[in-house]
């Protein structure tokens, strides 16, 4: 019975690690642009130490072709620098339309937040009315 509910647990908390790291997938797009956007010009390293560091870890290997897309879209232009220590870096600046889209998504994004908080905020008072109509 104890290996039954450690089965469940696992499986369950497998589950919500997923869910959990779809949902920061889906807002990835919208920070690294704001990351980009604060700053001149941002190296991928540095891209990805801000999001680190707002514990939001990212590998190279999403970053990158996710750099790779906005450029293609038009959302970020880049520019070569040599480097003192190593090959060329390549440094990515946000175009207009990137600005633009940025707006879009950060309005977006906060009715988003507003939404689910009016949601969560009030989960126990709707559970309530709903069982209570039910009667």
């Amino acid at each position: 019975m104890c290996c039954i509910v450690l089965k469940v647990y696992y499986i369950c908390r497998m589950n919500t690690d997923n869910r959990i790291s779809q949902m920061r997938k889906g807002v990835l797009e919208l920070c690294i642009l704001t990351i980009i956007s604060n700053k001149e010009d941002a190296y991928a390293s540095d891209i990805l130490a801000k999001l680190k560091e707002s514990e939001l870890i990212v590998v190279e290997g999403t970053l990158y072709p996710l750099l790779t897309r906005l450029k293609n879209e038009g959302l970020l232009s880049y520019r070569w620098e040599e480097s003192k220590s190593g090959p060329p870096r390549k440094y990515y600046k946000i175009t207009e339309i990137g600005e633009k889209l940025l707006q879009e998504l950060t309005i977006g994004w906060q009715e988003l937040i507003d939404a689910v908080q009016h949601i969560t905020e009030n989960k126990d008072i709707s559970l309530e009315t709903s069982n209570q109509e039910s009667q």
